[in-house]
């Protein structure tokens, strides 16, 4: 399975530009991963969560999100495949009406979560996302990444006893890491 992903990756979501781009993280490359682009087929998508439920089987949780745009589409998707509920953090508080921050499962003490992103490169938007959910009282039991493009997450996690498994890595894609600061 995670071949195939790596492929479906390296395929549709892996861009290379001849002068370096600036990445979400501050971070230049010459090589973009589109995790959107990566999965917008539904069988991609579908293998990619099914490979998620597989790596994180022997860890129980609850509920399953991360920061918006990164994380949405695997939320909605574990959550049907594997039984599970979903959440999303938005990149601000809502404004108006119920003015949350965390929309989806109510979160709160005792609520096992799954956090995840789609490409991960110094681990900003994941880094977030545990933020949100553990100032609810939610106790984050994984973190899971469709790409990691870079090892900052990976301490990020390691440091708070956390399992973090991406699924795919800037050396199964045959790409430098992002340097980071």
């Amino acid at each position: 399975m995670k071949e195939q992903l790596t492929e479906v990756v390296r395929s549709r979501g892996l861009i290379r530009f001849d002068a370096p781009v600036t990445l979400a993280s501050g971070g230049q490359s010459r090589e973009f991963v589109d995790g959107k682009a990566a999965l917008a087929r539904g069988a991609d998508l579908e293998l990619a969560c099914r490979a998620m439920l597989a790596e994180f089987s022997d860890i129980d949780f609850d509920c399953i999100g991360g920061l918006t745009m990164g994380a949405d589409q695997f939320a909605h998707v574990v959550a049907v495949l594997g039984h599970k509920s979903w959440f999303v953090v938005r990149k601000e508080a809502k404004g108006r009406g119920t003015a949350k921050l965390v929309e989806g499962t109510a979160l709160g003490p005792d609520v096992r979560v799954l956090l995840v992103d789609d490409v991960v490169t110094t681990g900003g938007s994941i880094q977030r996302a545990h933020s949100a959910v553990s100032e609810l009282g939610a106790v984050v039991v994984g973190a899971a990444a469709l790409v990691d493009r870079g090892e900052l997450a990976s301490r990020f996690f390691a440091e708070r006893d956390i399992p973090y498994r991406p699924l795919v890595t800037y050396r199964d894609l045959g790409i430098e890491p992002v340097a980071t600061n």
